[in-house]
């Protein structure tokens, strides 16, 4: 295994952040919404996938949601939805009485406060039913190309793994990372992390000799035989 003083001699975040930021940018080229693995064709569409996302993988919301948007497209179509309708519709994505919940609710205080569109400040989209922060920094980021670090299970893995951050508080996550990136890299790194999570550094079984970080990682150096 790795010595602990091979370990030690890793720089600090400061230095190792923006190495693992441009080497995740090699590893997974391109924008926010190109990261992104919902398909989506407004703001509204990718709320709502992001909404049935919960629980459920991008694969079956991708597959899920051409029916869905086929019926409701927009906030005013959604809001008018019946409620069974749409529950047969999003079923596949589980748990689908309280989706079917949030998005009728969702759409509807769309269409009463905001006149059928998504707002983009933080504090207007955490009020919609279904959206908490997560949701709230994916539809800045990859749908408005706003400052927003979305943190799931992912990032706050690899934020430990990496000793980027040591908490398990995805607010905690969310608010140190941005300290120490610029705000507009956000949205990217999340993507970045989270794709790197779901291919390499799984939450069982990392594949640690496989992976472009292991210089980066102190949890990896300790893993591979030297």
């Amino acid at each position: 295994m790795a010595s602990l003083d091979h370990v030690a001699t890793l720089p600090p975040v400061s230095v190792r952040l923006p190495l693992i930021v441009a080497a995740l940018e090699v590893e997974f080229p391109g924008d926010a919404p190109a990261l992104c693995e919902l398909d989506f064709a407004t703001p509204f569409q990718l709320l709502a996938a992001t909404i049935l996302s919960a629980q459920c993988t991008d694969r079956q919301v991708n597959a899920t949601t051409p029916g869905l948007f086929a019926r409701f497209p927009d906030a005013p179509a959604m809001a008018g939805a019946d409620r069974a309708e749409l529950e047969r519709l999003i079923f596949p994505t589980g748990f689908y009485r309280s989706k079917a919940d949030h998005l009728l609710q969702m759409a509807a205080r769309l269409c009463a406060v905001y006149g059928g569109e998504v707002p983009t400040a933080m504090e207007d989209l955490v009020s919609l039913a279904g959206v908490g922060r997560k949701t709230a920094n994916v539809v800045r980021s990859v749908g408005f190309g706003l400052p927003g670090l979305p943190v799931d299970t992912h990032v706050l893995r690899l934020s430990r793994r990496l000793d980027l951050v040591r908490s398990d508080d995805p607010v905690v996550v969310e608010r140190r990372l941005n300290q120490r990136i610029d705000p507009a890299q956000g949205g990217t790194l999340s993507l970045r992390l989270i794709l790197h999570g779901r291919r390499t550094c799984d939450a069982r079984s990392p594949r640690c000799q496989e992976c472009s970080l292991l210089q980066l990682c102190p949890t990896g150096l300790r893993r591979v035989p030297r």
